[in-house]
């Protein structure tokens, strides 16, 4: 279910060929690899909860799709503009902890106290340091914690009002942060295929694993769409003598199709980071997971907290 520039960008820092035989160039690769997947037989354990196994699937596919809402992708161009945007957004992605989804109920209680402890540790020691950082703009930067009030707020000030340039500590932090939550190399220790038999990585077959599969990299994605809202002033770019506001008010058309061509751009920026750091680096050991996490992300993203705090009181 890889798409094909992922399957492209893959192969060529691992110096492969990459997919070739699936239609002109290999383009269709990704459309065979659904086909495939759809045909293939549907398993499910004897003595599981059907039920609760089959909507696990559509649970992490659903719960993925509801953060999309709440993206502008241009100029007055989201689904839901909430007070609570970022705040919304955010915690639908932890609904994919597919650890929990694909196990009966009479089990959770000792995946939590056994297994799912590597995933509760792991959450625990970067979403701190992310939320921290997301306090850092919405409640200092923006005085909001709607998505459109943060773009917006960054498009007063041109190039250099991205809050990339404000928080440039921070915005490192979220990009780690983001990665360790999409559970990424080099933080997937709860799903590592390589080394551990369960999950869905062996309870599902067929679709219903497609879908699994499909959510992680919506997953991904939706997390580059929360870097650019945050810190690259999302459907706003800067050009000289050129305003985004004034193309909007000539031409709405041309504007909205423009600042949706701007927010996608950045966003594949940081969805080639985020495959490049897959296949560069490797996966860290669970205690240095730990350490980066508490040791590192969440002491310097609370002091960035308190030195944006003593800016904003000192500006009054």
């Amino acid at each position: 279910m890889d798409s094909y520039g992922y399957l492209e960008i893959s192969a060529g820092i691992q110096q492969r060929i990459g997919p070739e035989y699936a239609g002109p160039l290999g383009i269709l690769q990704a459309l065979a690899d659904g086909t495939k997947l759809l045909f293939k037989e549907d398993l499910r354990p004897s003595r599981g909860n059907t039920p609760l196994f089959s909507i696990g699937p559509s649970i992490a596919v659903i719960s993925i799709l509801l953060s999309y809402s709440v993206i502008p992708v241009s100029n007055h161009l989201v689904l839901a503009d909430l007070n609570i945007g970022i705040f919304y957004g955010l915690p639908s992605q932890v609904l994919l902890r597919s650890d929990f989804l694909c196990q009966d109920m009479d089990q959770i209680i000792n995946i939590l106290f056994f297994s799912g402890l590597r995933a509760a540790a792991q959450a625990i020691s970067y979403e701190i340091p992310l939320t921290l950082c997301v306090l850092s703009i919405s409640l200092r930067l923006s005085n909001s914690l709607s998505t459109v009030d943060i773009v917006e707020a960054q498009s007063k000030y041109g190039f250099w009002g991205w809050n990339l340039w404000r928080q440039p500590i921070g915005f490192i932090i979220f990009l780690i942060s983001s990665l360790a939550e999409c559970e990424r190399l080099p933080f997937d220790l709860p799903e590592a295929e390589e080394e551990l038999i369960a999950g869905y990585q062996t309870e599902y077959s067929g679709i219903k694993f497609g879908l699994f599969y499909v959510a992680s990299y919506l997953n991904l994605l939706i997390s580059s769409l929360f870097v650019t809202v945050l810190y690259l002033g999302g459907w706003n770019i800067s050009i000289p003598y050129i305003s985004m506001l004034e193309l909007f008010e000539k031409d709405q058309i041309f504007g909205t199709t423009i600042g949706i061509f701007i927010t996608l751009a950045k966003t594949y920026l940081f969805l080639f980071i985020s495959i490049a750091t897959r296949w560069t680096l490797p996966r860290l050991r669970m205690d240095q997971l730990l350490n980066l996490g508490w040791k590192f992300l969440l002491p310097i993203s609370l002091g960035n907290l308190l030195l944006t705090t003593s800016f904003q009181l000192f500006s009054l």
